[in-house]
């Protein structure tokens, strides 16, 4: 078990402890987010050079492992695409009413190429202002979800 002494700060940030009992405020970033999202992680400092390396999340302590991946939430923001409501036009830019696993919600497609293709066919939808819209598996979508995301494959 790798032993990392990571605590919450009073405004709420992540903090590693060195041996020497010195804290400095450091911030999780997943090396593979959608394809091995518990290997590979690194606690980065606020200049921007990483502080720790670590192999797997799995080996780490319980209460490490949670505040981790709670940080880890947060930074990897991409909800689930899971019906397609309506498009305003099939050519791009275009304006797509969704449901996520996080609610309905509206986003614009600026790029087709902004619809990238991932392992096992899941695909990534990043919207015009930054938001990544996983589909895990297309097959997997209504018919009507499947058509209108046809048009743009």
């Amino acid at each position: 078990m790798t032993h990392i002494d990571i605590e919450r700060d009073p405004f709420g940030r992540l903090l590693l402890k060195s041996v020497e009992g010195r804290a400095e405020v450091v911030q999780p970033v997943r090396a593979f987010p959608l394809s091995a999202a518990d290997e590979g992680v690194s606690l980065v400092g606020e200049d921007g050079r990483e502080r720790a390396w670590i192999d797997t999340l799995h080996d780490l302590a319980e209460p490490v492992r949670q505040l981790l991946r709670e940080a880890l939430a947060v930074r990897d923001f991409a909800p689930c695409l899971q019906r397609l409501h309506s498009v305003s036009s099939f050519g791009v830019p275009s304006t797509w009413t969704v449901s996520t696993d996080r609610g309905e919600t509206r986003f614009v497609l600026k790029a087709e190429e902004d619809i990238r293709r991932l392992e096992g066919g899941a695909l990534l939808i990043a919207s015009g202002d930054g938001v990544q819209f996983r589909v895990p598996d297309p097959g997997a979508l209504d018919r009507h979800s499947r058509k209108l995301l046809e048009r743009f494959l």
